[in-house]
C-alpha cells in the first residue's frame, strides 16, 4: 500500500496556542509572568517544549539549563491538562486525509511530539481512530530527522516505506524525507510557511484542497 504520513504540529494543526499556554504556566510558577506572546511567539512553539522555556528564559535574561530540565516536565503536566482549549485543523486537512484514505492510501502520523501526548490530543479532537498509525518522539530509540521513524509510520500504516509521502512544516521533516529516500511536501500557511521554498522540497502546499491531487505525481518516485 501507498502511505502518505503526516507531521501533526503546524502540519495538520495549529497547536500553538496551547502549547504557548503550557510555557507560560511555567513562567508564572517562576515569577516572571506571561512571557510568550500567542500568536508572535509560535514559530517558537512548534519547536518544542524545551525550546519554549529556552527562548523565554533569554528573552528576560533569566536562562539556565537546569531551570528548563526543571520545568521541562511541569510543561508536559500543564500541557496534557489542557491540550485541546485553543487547537484548530488547518482548513481541509481532515477532508484531505479523508480522500486520500477513500483514494485507497494508507495514512499515517508521525510526530516529534512524545506519542502519548500526540495520541491524547488526536483522541480528544475525535480523530485518532482515522489515522492507522502514530509514531511520536519517543516511540522508537530515535526521532525525526533520523528516517526510521517516518518508515515505521508507513509500516503501521500497512505501506511499503519507500512508497510514501511525508507532509511537513519544517527542515526536520525535509530532512527526515530526504534520509529516507522519499518525496516530502511542505505546508506552507504555518508558522514559518515562508521559509518553505528554500527547502526545496518535491511540492509546496498551500491549501489541504490540493493535497489529494499532488500525491500520485510524487509515491514511488526515487530521491
Amino acid at each position: 500500500m501507498r502511505t502518505v504520513i503526516f507531521d501533526l504540529d503546524g502540519t495538520l494543526a495549529d497547536t500553538s496556542g496551547d502549547l504557548l499556554a503550557a510555557a507560560n504556566h511555567c513562567f508564572r510558577q517562576m515569577g516572571h509572568g506571561d512571557v510568550l506572546v500567542h500568536g508572535q511567539d509560535a514559530n517558537i512553539a512548534l519547536r518544542g517544549g524545551r525550546m519554549m522555556l529556552t527562548h523565554g528564559l533569554e528573552r528576560v535574561g533569566a536562562y539556565r539549563a537546569d531551570t528548563v530540565d526543571e520545568f521541562y516536565p511541569v510543561l508536559l503536566a500543564a500541557y496534557a491538562e489542557a491540550i485541546d482549549h485553543h487547537t484548530a485543523f488547518y482548513p481541509g486537512a481532515m477532508e484531505a486525509v479523508e480522500a486520500l484514505k477513500a483514494a485507497g492510501y494508507g495514512v499515517g502520523i508521525c510526530t516529534n511530539k512524545p506519542e502519548a501526548l500526540a495520541d491524547l490530543l488526536l483522541t480528544r479532537l475525535g480523530v485518532r481512530e482515522v489515522f492507522a498509525s502514530l509514531v511520536g518522539a519517543d516511540t522508537l530509540p530515535v526521532r525525526k530527522p533520523d528516517p526510521e521513524p517516518l518508515r515505521e509510520a508507513a509500516r503501521r500504516a500497512g505501506g511499503d516505506p519507500a512508497r510514501c509521502v511525508l507532509v511537513g512544516d519544517s527542515d526536520t521533516d525535509r530532512n527526515t524525507a530526504r534520509a529516507a529516500g522519499v518525496p516530502s511536501v511542505l505546508v506552507t500557511f504555518g508558522p514559518s510557511g515562508a521559509d518553505m521554498a528554500a527547502l526545496e522540497p518535491e511540492a509546496l502546499l498551500h491549501h489541504f484542497d490540493d493535497l489529494p491531487g499532488l500525491v500520485p505525481n510524487l509515491i514511488g518516485r526515487v530521491f
